[in-house]
């Protein structure tokens, strides 16, 4: 059976291991001529795009947002850091073997259609949402560190390389960030070994947060972490099949665990250092001038990372959508757009901060429940052979509607009732402030019950015939 477009296919045969050469095709079955790298090379592609100023704005929000001591706060990240990397690991275990990205993996479980869901989802939060967030932060570290330069000119600079790397694609991103990763984590260590010297970590809150406010901290450190789930096998699908799983999942989940741990907890440190701005100074201004400044070019070269994954997988979604694309560089073309309006919904976020924080509360709403249908179709199809899901996910007629109806629902049902956010507050943590947020563990659980019954009802059907010469 031919899973990939021949046409694609020759393309992929003149990639190969080129860096500087743009990713033909769209989401296709990479060939096994064109299959490269060690699962090594996943510890600095997770870790490099989680040294930036995002993740140390996530332990800030604990002693500040939250109410926590800095000791409730490391609990939390340590605790929620831990279960997002260790599904990360789960799922980038699967690329090797499939050799397709993770969303096209997914319409397993959702099927050819419904996995536009997810797959839309992710492309907007991943090509348009983060991507704006984190080029705001770069722009404002350049423009911080170079003041002569104005904020939109820094913005159109970080832009311009965040899409550079996107469009050529997946051999020239993976480089980057292996070439990042020293240089970001030795400043990042010693920047974080500093700040947390500095802080007062037996210093109480104003207002203690309680039980709630760990909680709210435990959802935000998970959803930062998860939200690299949907990309897991993007990153793995080009290691050749017989890669070990267990190398593979071990350094993509150490990846994103210990940088995730590292800068947030020394985000949680800088807010008992005295510090309470929620933008790059409130770190920088807790070390000597040369290396703030160093610390302020690091910041930018972290934000280039996550976008470089941000943009690339957000286009890969968009395919994965269904979207017919009739071109051999589709995903080069999405990445391109996307990143295009990423860049204006950043201009507009220049001067408003507050929608920063926002932002990094509510990734894990839609991310939970959309795992814990993945995790249990997975979970019910293990005694399937690997070929079967293979056909299914290039199958245009295959449908599973148990997925979209899980995911939805549970969305739905756990925003509406136990979201905590500042704009919107469900009925049970009014009720009940201690409960904290738990729309992400009710969604998950939600979405697996959901799933279990649905499924039983109306089983996956299979199209007529599968397509072998179209993108899939």
């Amino acid at each position: 059976m031919t899973l990939t477009d021949p046409s694609v296919e020759a393309l992929q045969h003149q990639y190969g291991d080129r860096v500087v050469a743009v990713e033909p095709g769209g989401v296709e079955v990479i060939p096994l001529a064109e299959r490269h790298g060690s699962p090594l090379q996943l510890l600095w592609t997770w870790t490099s795009p989680n040294m930036e100023f995002a993740t140390v704005a996530v332990g800030i929000l604990g002693p500040l947002a939250f109410g926590l001591t800095f000791w409730q706060s490391f609990l939390a990240i340590v605790l929620g850091t831990a279960v997002g990397a260790a599904t990360q690991g789960i799922l980038s275990a699967r690329g090797p073997r499939h050799g397709v990205p993770q969303m096209v993996l997914s319409r397993s479980a959702f099927g050819f259609r419904g996995n536009i869901l997810p797959a839309g989802i992710n492309a907007v939060v991943a090509g348009i949402g983060w991507f704006a967030v984190n080029s705001v932060s770069g722009a404002l570290a350049l423009h911080a560190l170079v003041g002569a330069i104005p904020a939109v000119l820094c913005l159109v600079l970080v832009v311009a390389v965040e899409l550079t790397l996107a469009f050529f694609g997946h051999n020239l991103v993976q480089a980057f960030e292996r070439f990042a990763f020293p240089v970001l984590a030795v400043v990042f260590v010693v920047a974080s070994v500093i700040v947390i010297g500095k802080g007062d970590l037996g210093v109480a809150p104003q207002e203690p947060g309680g039980l709630g406010g760990f909680l709210i901290m435990l959802g935000a450190t998970y959803g930062y972490a998860a939200g690299w789930n949907p990309y897991a096998g993007d990153y793995t699908r080009y290691l050749p099949p017989d890669a070990s799983r267990s190398r593979t999942g071990f350094f993509s989940a150490l990846g994103i665990f210990w940088s995730c741990v590292l800068l947030e907890t020394a985000g949680a440190a800088v807010v008992s250092a005295g510090q309470t701005a929620l933008d790059p100074s409130a770190f920088t201004n807790l070390l000597p001038g040369w290396l703030g400044g160093l610390t302020l070019l690091a910041v930018v070269l972290g934000a280039i990372s996550a976008n470089a994954l941000n943009v690339y997988s957000g286009s890969l979604s968009f395919v994965a959508a269904g979207v017919p694309l009739r071109t051999h560089r589709a995903r080069a073309a999405v990445a391109a757009a996307l990143g295009v309006v990423g860049f204006f919904v950043a201009w507009a976020g220049l001067d408003n901060s507050a929608t920063y924080e926002g932002f990094l509360l509510v990734i894990a709403y839609w991310v939970a429940p959309w795992l814990g249908v993945v995790l249990v179709d997975w979970w019910l199809r293990r005694r399937h052979d690997d070929a079967d899901i293979d056909a299914l996910v290039v199958d245009r007629g295959y449908r599973n509607i148990a997925g979209p109806i899980a995911m939805g629902v549970a969305m739905l049902v756990s925003i509406v009732l136990f979201s905590n956010q500042q704009k919107y507050v469900g009925p049970v943590p009014s009720a009940v402030p201690e409960v904290g947020d738990l729309t992400a563990p009710v969604g998950f659980v939600l979405a697996v019950v959901l799933y279990l019954v649905v499924v039983r009802i109306a089983p996956p059907s299979r199209g007529r015939s599968l397509v072998g010469r179209e993108h899939t």
